[in-house]
């Protein structure tokens, strides 16, 4: 199979190796502002967040997400926070949606359409569903990300494997402009 982008990272990786282009970014694996950051895994947020948030490679441990969210007390973000407060010294949480973001009324509908068209069957749909995947629930976006993020920050901080002495704070970052708004 031809993969013509990532066969092109692979022959830029050759080269930024070859040059030396990771010194610049050489940093270990503790977060230096104690920070963990929740965020969507939009594009336009990849250099956009941490510029907006003032933070350089080796500050924060970035945790992206379609939407940003905790959707279960068990996935894989929650997860990921969890290891964060435990093995790597984090004692503060930003949970940061934005402005303009496509799990904004996504849905499972939309998905399965586009499954079927690329081959999915309903059978397979259905043998998921036997396993105990609800699939509208894992699919589906959010109507109103300040609620979203709240009940993420929520899930979050009442967590019981989250001691109470971690700080969790929402925001909305405009995606744009990368202005932060603080969701009380």
């Amino acid at each position: 199979m031809f993969c013509a982008m990532i066969d092109q990272i692979i022959e830029y990786n050759k080269t930024f190796v070859a040059e030396k282009g990771y010194e610049k970014y050489l940093t270990d694996k503790y977060p230096s502002k104690k920070l963990a950051v929740l965020s969507c895994m939009d594009t336009r947020l990849t250099e956009l967040l941490p510029a907006a948030l003032g933070l350089r490679n080796g500050d924060a441990k970035i945790i992206k997400n379609a939407g940003g969210l905790v959707i279960s007390p068990f996935d894989s973000a929650m997860r990921s926070l969890i290891v964060a407060i435990y093995e790597l010294g984090v004692e503060e949480i930003m949970v940061v949606a934005h402005s303009n973001c496509g799990a904004c009324h996504m849905s499972y509908d939309h998905f399965h359409h586009e499954m079927v068209a690329r081959g999915v069957t309903d059978e397979t749909l259905d043998t998921i569903r036997k396993c105990g995947i609800d699939l509208n629930t894992w699919l589906e976006g959010f109507k109103d990300t300040t609620t979203s993020v709240r009940r993420t920050v929520e899930t979050i901080s009442t967590h019981p494997l989250v001691p109470r002495d971690i700080v969790v704070r929402g925001f909305i970052i405009d995606s744009e402009t990368g202005e932060l708004t603080e969701v009380l």
